[in-house]
């Protein structure tokens, strides 16, 4: 953007991307990639994100009041984050800084900061974005962190990656953040056809027919990506065209030139985390279907079979637990053999555990149970364990009353004993409730028979039967 002290600002020689420089005419340059020329230049032609930037949004209504914040654009690629950074620094009126975190650094922050103050003191405002901004380090974070407070710079950020844990906490605390999703089919068409028809940025000045069943083909492989789709196209019709500069895109066309489509995935960001959790959830929530489809989204995009076993040995038993006391064995067989086999076949037992303990019965009895018990464990704290229940080792423990009272289980009809387990201030806590599914329904059934005989014992053993060793409980 000119001033008339431009030159007092120290400019760069050449305007960063998506300065106002080059948000015009130099966004629109013939070698530019169509998804660079179609980049919307207005909210109106902002496609998709209506929840965001719509009509009524917090964030349109701010605009509209000229009263920007700083910002963390948060979303997948393609989505439109650096799109929506340029059209929001154009309608506030500032000048626009722009740097990559993959590219810049603290001296390239400190260079723009000394320009931001320069046009503050003209009552200019400057406009930050940072694309990639989870790719800075802390020292890097925090050398933006006092002039965004003190109002020098307005911040926009983008990053495919969950702010909660990429991005500064004090930074974080003074910019807002706003979630981009993918695109979805309906918009990533509109954009597409856009493309096709415009004649002064897209590729309207030629003639190009995408076939309905090529189009289809293209939204659903670009998976939510506007960048992906569009220079998808551009390829697809540069490849068909004819001598007369006719080009028909057929699906044939739209498959070569995405040719082994990468999944949208990451081995530690939050696509690692979302397809796992789905992944998870469908075998808890026993669906099939669900749990087999998210297993072959991460094991298709490289996620390491090892980390597929481990959940399904934990969501064994967590989930399953005793209502199928066998889903356990299966899951660890099934991590065994995907070990020793190796990919590709390995995803076989790791598809057939993932069925075996989608149809389980579930029961999280076991982990209820524990938790329960750590709950006492750190209220009590250090019970002393019941003297007939220690073990006695030696004469002297043996004369301390030791293991004395101690009655074994199988001298004992049915092996059932009538004595307690637990400290005395615990003394009748119950933990275990199993549940009426598969399994455990016997399991249930079994207790609620044990317990009883241990009422009916009790019951004739009279009001007046000690407890086992109560004289010795505090000894």
């Amino acid at each position: 953007m000119d001033h008339p002290q431009a030159d007092l600002f120290g400019a760069p020689e050449a305007a960063p991307l998506g300065s106002a420089e080059n948000r015009g005419a130099g966004s629109q340059r013939p070698a530019a990639p169509l998804a660079a020329r179609m980049r919307p230049r207005t909210l109106e032609e902002f496609a998709g994100q209506d929840s965001v930037i719509g009509p009524g949004s917090v964030l349109r209504r701010a605009l509209e009041a000229e009263r920007l914040p700083s910002l963390i654009l948060w979303g997948p690629p393609g989505s439109g984050k650096t799109s929506l950074a340029n059209i929001l620094a154009e309608m506030s009126g500032a000048a626009f800084e722009s740097v990559s975190a993959v590219s810049s650094g603290v001296a390239d922050l400190r260079k723009i900061m000394e320009r931001a103050r320069l046009r503050q003191r003209v009552g200019q405002r400057t406009v930050l974005f940072i694309d990639e901004i989870h790719r800075f380090n802390k020292s890097q974070q925090d050398a933006v962190l006092p002039d965004v407070e003190s109002g020098v710079v307005c911040l926009l950020g983008a990053t495919t990656e969950n702010p909660s844990f990429e991005v500064n906490a004090a930074l974080l605390s003074r910019a807002r953040v706003v979630r981009l999703e993918g695109l979805d089919d309906e918009t990533l068409g509109s954009l597409v056809d856009r493309a096709i028809a415009d004649p002064e940025r897209g590729l309207g000045a030629g003639e190009v027919v995408l076939e309905p069943a090529a189009r289809q083909r293209l939204v659903m492989l670009s998976g939510g990506d506007a960048r992906v789709a569009l220079d998808a196209l551009e390829l697809a019709a540069a490849a068909t065209r004819d001598d007369a500069g006719r080009s028909v895109v057929d699906v044939a066309a739209v498959e070569g030139a995405l040719q082994n489509p990468s999944l949208l995935y990451d081995r530690a960001g939050d696509q690692h985390y979302w397809l796992a959790s789905a992944f998870i959830k469908s075998m808890r929530d026993s669906d099939p279907d669900g749990s087999i489809y998210w297993l072959a989204r991460m094991l298709e995009a490289g996620e390491d079979p090892m980390f597929c076993a481990r959940r399904m040995v934990i969501l064994a038993a967590e989930d399953v637990g005793l209502a199928d006391p066998a889903a356990l064995g299966v899951a660890v067989a099934a991590q065994q053999a995907a070990h020793f086999v190796g990919m590709p076949e390995g995803y076989l037992p790791l598809a057939e555990a993932a069925l075996y303990l989608a149809t389980a019965p579930k029961s999280n009895a076991a982990m209820v149970a524990y938790t329960a018990a750590v709950e006492d464990v750190r209220e009590t704290l250090h019970q002393p364990v019941p003297l007939h229940l220690r073990n006695a080792s030696t004469s002297l423990t043996r004369g301390m009353g030791f293991g004395r009272g101690y009655r074994y289980a199988h001298d004992e009809a049915g092996a059932v004993v009538d004595q307690e387990h637990l400290p005395d201030q615990l003394r009748g806590h119950r933990y275990y409730t199993p549940t009426d599914h598969g399994a455990e329904a016997s399991i249930a059934a079994r207790l609620q028979q044990m317990r009883a005989t241990v009422e009916q014992r009790r019951a004739a053993a009279g009001p007046g039967r000690p407890a086992p060793d109560s004289s010795h409980h505090h000894g």
